[in-house]
């Protein structure tokens, strides 16, 4: 009979464990060894293989390991390996602290974190790049997106709302993995006024443009807040048809009557993906009251500005630009390369939109509200006056 191997106490705490270390009880050793006894626990051969019944599979695995520990060091072994041999390992404890937004794995050594606005670097880790690769093989294999050598990027949005986007050698020197929390709650405006990311007089403007039926952009750069405050304005449009469009699922049931479009990839071979123009036009046969796009990034901005001058007033999306201004010379960009010609882009760029909202963020990492910007048409295309409130 085996004899029992004991599990070595750590003197870290959970609480500890996001900034002083993995803390992980586990060596590749033990997970191998789990892993091969969980290829024949009933329970997960049975198709059961949630996080509950895993951890009762591991805990079977464990003891027929003959591995004794501490109760406490016992409950963070499992927690340690079912978050190896279900989920993304180490990041896993980063990804329950709810402060923070974004991870970001540089390789298998590196890891940093946006918690509370602040970005820094983390002391937990991966064994080696084919830990970090099986791992991500492993999260994204369910969904049915593709990640290896021949296809070596991948985006995806994760069971529970976190977005993951990944890179392979030889795009990158080593994987790469950046990970977004999508917001499970939308903010109310006491809490957006609280956090600095409005002032009152800004809530009262936007609130009017929402409910006037005026066609919106929201614009910052990457983890701003954009889509946040898209939700947030969503969420005054009473009961209006939206038809929302994006490409990962993150406006998620922001109003009462909503009805959600996805982009498709394609597959392996190149065939069978839909793009956001495809959906833009689908979705003008479907009798919406207000067109909403999650975020415009090339020819879909000819159908979309088209549908906000030919009745669908209310429509709403955001665009990466570092201010108002350059939204507007961003969009009739787009337009530009959808093969508008350089008059007309401006033209419609002027007549489609109403208001621009420029999100910003602070040295103390304080998303807010930079500028306000109300557009109308000119004989030259958009012109501009910014809004004080």
């Amino acid at each position: 009979m085996r004899s029992p191997t004991p599990l070595a106490a750590s003197t870290t705490t959970p609480a500890d464990l996001g900034d002083s270390g993995s803390g992980s009880l586990v060596d590749s050793r033990l997970r191998e060894a789990v892993a091969r006894r969980l290829r024949d626990d009933h329970e997960i051969t049975a198709g059961r293989a949630d996080r509950a019944s895993l951890r009762r599979a591991v805990a079977r695995a464990l003891a027929a390991e003959g591995i004794v520990a501490a109760p406490d060091v016992w409950a963070r072994a499992v927690r340690d390996l079912v978050d190896d041999l279900g989920g993304l390992g180490p990041v896993e404890q980063l990804l329950r602290d709810p402060a923070v937004t974004d991870v970001m794995v540089n390789g298998p050594d590196e890891v940093h974190v946006e918690r509370d606005g602040e970005l820094r670097r983390v002391d937990v880790r991966f064994d080696d790049d084919a830990h970090l690769e099986r791992l991500l093989r492993r999260v994204l294999g369910p969904l049915g997106v593709r990640l290896d050598r021949s296809h070596p990027f991948a985006d995806a949005v994760l069971p529970g709302g976190v977005r993951i986007h990944a890179l392979l050698p030889p795009l990158s020197e080593q994987p790469v993995v950046t990970l977004r929390r999508v917001p499970a709650v939308i903010p109310s405006w006491d809490e957006l006024v609280a956090w600095g990311t409005v002032t009152p007089g800004m809530r009262e403007r936007l609130i009017a443009a929402v409910t006037d039926r005026r066609n919106l952009v929201v614009c910052g750069r990457a983890g701003v807040g954009k889509t946040t405050l898209l939700a947030r304005l969503l969420a005054e449009v009473g009961d209006d048809r939206l038809v929302v469009i994006e490409d990962a699922p993150e406006l998620r049931r922001p109003a009462a009557h909503v009805v959600h479009l996805r982009v498709r990839p394609p597959s392996a071979d190149g065939a069978g993906g839909i793009d956001v123009a495809t959906l833009v036009r689908n979705a003008l046969r479907m009798r919406p009251d207000r067109l909403v796009v999650g975020e415009v990034r090339g020819g879909e901005v000819a159908d979309l500005l088209q549908a906000m001058n030919t009745g669908h007033d209310g429509s709403m999306t955001t665009v990466h630009a570092n201010g108002a201004e350059e939204a507007i010379v961003r969009l009739e960009g787009m337009a530009l390369l959808a093969g508008i010609p350089l008059a007309a882009a401006r033209a419609q760029v002027g007549a489609a939109l109403d208001l621009v909202v420029a999100l910003g963020r602070g040295r103390d990492g304080r998303r807010q509200v930079t500028s306000l910007v109300e557009v109308g048409a000119g004989r030259d295309g958009a012109v501009i006056r910014e809004v004080t409130a």
